[in-house]
């Protein structure tokens, strides 16, 4: 730590407020905020963090410190999130899934038009936004809904100076271009598409209803006959929808959160007047992670870019200063809005949306190892050049011990061919040696010893890499069989799972691999599967040991 670095910390006040970290190159490389500052800020610099490489590392190349103080906790939750967003700082959890979600914008003109926009153009002075849409084809459903429901100004020049054209013929356009509508009636029309993005669908019906009614009253049959098609094709619509609550007109997102296998995945429920109305999916491949300070960072980027009126109530699992956050909420939204946590009455829809987050992660590890399997020349071909392989990977093996204090001890062996599972070569082992005395280290020799001794037996192909799950030790032991045993032309290498560092045989220092790569991804859903096939062994034998014991008591 430097003098100057030194003496900013000791003037950092007992404050809320945000601090930014610089490194030698005044580059901000982290951005946080704290209720105490000084607080926060020392416990940086006071502790070891032997249970975080990455702080640990961001604390090394620290070489100037910033604050600035805020009026409260909220106002620094604001703060960070637009110096997060500003500066990228490269220690900060950056949320990144390569898409630009698309909105919906009503322009800012005379005669406003609906168009999609993506993420990248929201400017406020272009007019409204109403969005993310994270399922495009129902977007584009839906536009096409509104534009049959509201015919809306189509072109944003007019194609003729004087007549309509063929949108005002088919009855997509009101041609305002040619004054067939009054300004008024155009504008009633705006507001009825903004009641009904917003979720406002039994005050839209209500509001057709009555334009219905005045138009009849006043003899425009052939306008109230429209409004007439168009309330019945809203209510078809509605009941469309699945009824959460009757008779209420309650907002609520529910939002569930699932973490396996590298993939964050989030479902957002949105429920508008008691009806289930919207689904919105995120996922993220993440390595390694404090499900709620990603989740955390989530929330604050949704729901501050919301454009969508707010729910007045959230469901969710968990989150970190449920107060803080419903404070920040209410001064984003200007309205309370409650967090509620997944318990009681909420329990059941929340159960729902975890359905569906459960299903969009699966969805999401079958993209990812399908790009694995359509890339893998060039995923073996890093690996082998980053972990020193004599060998290219085509066939990867992984083992895994599981136990209860040594009792039905088990080891897995699972195979990847060419990036993929290849189930049929997995195997199952009874661990014979150290039965009733647990010894992981016994127990890899045996099953090692047993698999190698079949080298070259039909349908136990030699492996090109073996991947033993944890650290250096358990490397070093296990080099120590394969010296026992004499064997040669296979390359070993652990991956410790606490900060997924790779190690190599008589190498002192690990390899971090990047962690968004497909070479990461898939040692660590190798070790993974491996890990997984040895528990459901474990749990098959001690269940039929328990129903064997029952029956014989």
């Amino acid at each position: 730590m430097n003098d100057i670095l030194r003496e900013t910390i000791k003037l950092v006040p007992e404050q809320p407020g945000c601090y930014l970290y610089y490194d030698k190159d005044g580059e901000i490389i982290y951005v946080g905020k704290a209720k105490n500052l000084k607080r926060r800020v020392y416990s940086y610099f006071h502790k070891q963090h032997n249970d975080s490489v990455k702080t640990k590392v961001l604390v090394s190349q620290i070489e100037k410190l910033e604050y600035i103080i805020t009026d409260s906790e909220v106002e620094a939750l604001i703060l960070e999130s637009h110096l997060i967003k500003q500066h990228k700082p490269r220690y900060n959890i950056l949320l990144k899934d390569d898409k630009k979600y698309p909105y919906f914008l009503i322009t800012d003109e005379d005669f406003p038009r609906i168009q999609v926009v993506r993420k990248k153009n929201l400017n406020p002075d272009k007019g409204r936004f109403y969005g993310p849409y994270t399922d495009v084809g129902a977007m584009y459903a839906t536009l096409d809904f509104l534009k049959r429901l509201f015919p809306l100004k189509q072109c944003k020049k007019p194609k003729f100076s004087n007549r309509p054209c063929l949108y005002y013929h088919i009855g997509k356009c009101l041609a305002p271009c040619q004054g067939k509508v009054t300004p008024e009636e155009y504008q009633n029309l705006i507001r009825q598409v903004e009641l009904f993005l917003s979720g406002k669908q039994t005050e839209l019906l209500k509001q057709i209803q009555e334009q219905m009614q005045k138009y009849a009253e006043t003899e425009q049959f052939e306008k109230a006959a429209k409004m007439r098609d168009s309330y019945l094709d809203l209510q078809k619509t509605l009941e469309r929808q699945k009824v959460v609550y009757e008779n209420t007109k309650l907002n609520e997102d529910i939002i569930a959160v699932l973490y396996e296998d590298g993939i964050l995945s989030i479902v957002i429920m949105m429920i508008r007047e008691g009806r289930l109305i919207d689904k919105k999916d995120f996922f993220y491949f993440v390595d390694n992670i404090d499900k709620t300070e990603y989740f955390e960072t989530f929330f604050r980027d949704y729901y501050s870019g919301l454009k969508l009126a707010f729910p007045d109530r959230i469901i969710l699992e968990e989150i970190g200063d449920k107060e803080l956050y419903q404070d920040w909420l209410k001064v984003l939204s200007g309205k309370k809005v409650s967090i509620n946590f997944a318990r009681g009455k909420y329990k059941e829809l929340y159960e729902l949306a975890l359905k569906n987050a459960a299903n969009l992660l699966d969805n999401a590890r079958l993209k990812k190892m399908a790009e694995i399997r359509d890339d893998f020349n060039e995923v073996g071909s890093y690996l082998a050049e980053k972990l020193r392989l004599t060998n290219f990977p085509n066939r990867i093996e992984c083992y895994d011990i599981s136990h209860i204090q040594g009792t039905n001890t088990v080891a897995s062996m699972v195979v990847f061919q060419n990036g993929l599972p290849k189930k049929t070569a997995y195997r199952k082992f009874k661990i014979r040696s150290t039965e009733g005395k647990p010894d992981d280290f016994l127990s890899m020799k045996e099953v090692l010893s047993r698999r190698l001794a079949r080298l070259g037996e039909p349908k136990w192909e030699k492996p090109d890499l073996i991947i033993i799950d944890g650290g250096k030790g358990q490397l070093s032991s296990v080099m120590q069989i394969v010296e026992e045993l004499g064997i040669e032309g296979i390359d070993f290498v652990s991956l410790a799972k606490r900060e997924e560092e790779v190690f190599l045989p008589q190498q002192s220092d690990s390899i971090l691999l990047p962690r968004d790569s497909n070479a990461l991804y898939l040692i660590q859903r190798i070790r993974d599967e491996a890990h997984r096939f040895a528990i459901t062994f474990h749990r098959d034998l001690r269940s039929k040991a328990i129903k064997h014991n029952n029956l014989t008591s």
